[in-house]
């Protein structure tokens, strides 16, 4: 039902990614659907976030989301609710957890220990091409006074290198250091880990403090959901974290 990573172990954090078992929605979207955004029955929706939730002995009145539309606006967050329109949640409140859907595309979570701040970010092709992680970042060191240096990352489960084609359009607003020839001629594989991490690490923070998940969403697919996979119709996995009370 969950992945946790182990660089916040250590940390009075709570951080993890849902796997798609362990729900109750019926295919396509088996089954622990936690995507607002899919025709999944509502109601299942709800029964898989409260299942999430429970296991990480957490409680889903007490998160903060957003209806993510591949930009790079950044919400932050004082208290549950839910959004539209931001691809990456910001806040220093303890006792709330903000989060990102997934289903292919990059979350990347962020811990700064020495302001107590937190982030989770959706960086699809757009948001990388965006620099959505370097702008929350920047955004973090205006509102918390966040030193990137100080701060932890994890970069989740997301379509992998050999499994991402894209187009010269695509291809054309990413590094190339992240891209290699596809086997037709105008097609590229691109690397949306390696280029999170490469932006994680030009904004200062250090390697060893950079945690990458090692699963791949179409690879994976057993244990993952993905949108390229699944011809678009398939479920949502959740990226979260957020700061136990016991630090305010």
């Amino acid at each position: 039902m969950i992945y946790q990573p182990e660089i916040f172990a250590p940390h009075p954090i709570i951080a993890a990614e849902s796997q798609r078992e362990g729900g109750v929605s019926p295919p396509p979207y088996h089954s622990l659907n936690l995507g607002i955004n899919t025709a999944d029955n509502p109601e299942n929706i709800d029964k898989n976030r409260q299942r999430f939730f429970r296991a990480l002995d957490w409680s889903a009145e007490q998160f903060t989301y957003s209806y993510q539309v591949h930009g790079k606006e950044v919400l932050i967050a004082t208290g549950p609710s839910g959004h539209h329109g931001y691809d990456a949640i910001i806040t220093r409140q303890p006792g709330l957890m903000v989060g990102v859907t997934i289903a292919d595309c990059t979350p990347v979570l962020i811990y700064d220990p020495e302001q107590k701040a937190i982030a989770a970010i959706h960086a699809g092709w757009q948001g990388t091409a965006a620099q959505i992680v370097t702008h929350t970042l920047h955004r973090m060191q205006e509102e918390f006074g966040t030193h990137p240096k100080d701060c932890l990352a994890y970069i989740g489960t997301c379509i992998t290198q050999p499994h991402y084609e894209v187009d010269e359009r695509v291809a054309s607003r990413l590094d190339k250091a992240h891209l290699k020839p596809g086997a037709q001629p105008g097609k590229w594989m691109a690397d949306l880990k390696g280029a999170n991490r490469a932006q994680l690490r030009s904004a200062g923070i250090a390697k060893s403090h950079i945690e990458v998940s090692p699963y791949c969403t179409w690879a994976n697919n057993e244990d993952y959901f993905s949108h390229r996979r699944n011809a678009g119709t398939t479920g949502r996995m959740l990226a979260v974290i957020g700061m136990k009370k016991e630090q305010s």
